[in-house]
């Protein structure tokens, strides 16, 4: 009789460790996922240096993105990769902060330089 209760003893000893391993793989791959949300999220931004922020962002393929990052009273337009990040530009004039009502509007007064 013995014998029974230690394989009774034994599955159950396996039961819980399973149940124990399962749950720390959720919980892994919970962080993970939130991890990865936070990155990928337009709306989701870590608190960082005040004077620094990306303005504006467009994925032009998997991972290649042309990013509008301000850095005080600048604007600069990177290239980044998996790679490397590549500086293309300064912008003159800088971007608005807010919306625009009218995009046509904004990409006529940047594609012509000598109007106003």
């Amino acid at each position: 009789m013995s014998n029974g209760g230690a394989t009774v003893e034994a599955s159950s000893s396996l039961g819980a460790l399973g149940a124990s391993l399962l749950a720390l793989i959720f919980v892994v791959a919970l962080i993970l996922l939130l991890a990865w949300l936070i990155r990928r999220l337009p709306g989701i931004q870590m608190r960082g240096h005040s004077q620094l922020r990306v303005v504006a962002s467009l994925s032009l393929g998997v991972r290649e993105r042309v990013v509008v990052v301000e850095i005080g009273e600048q604007q600069w337009v990177l290239g980044v990769t998996a790679e490397q990040v590549a500086l293309i530009d300064r912008l003159d004039p800088p971007l608005p902060s807010e919306p625009a009502a009218d995009f046509s509007k904004v990409l006529a007064r940047f594609g012509s330089k000598d109007k106003p």
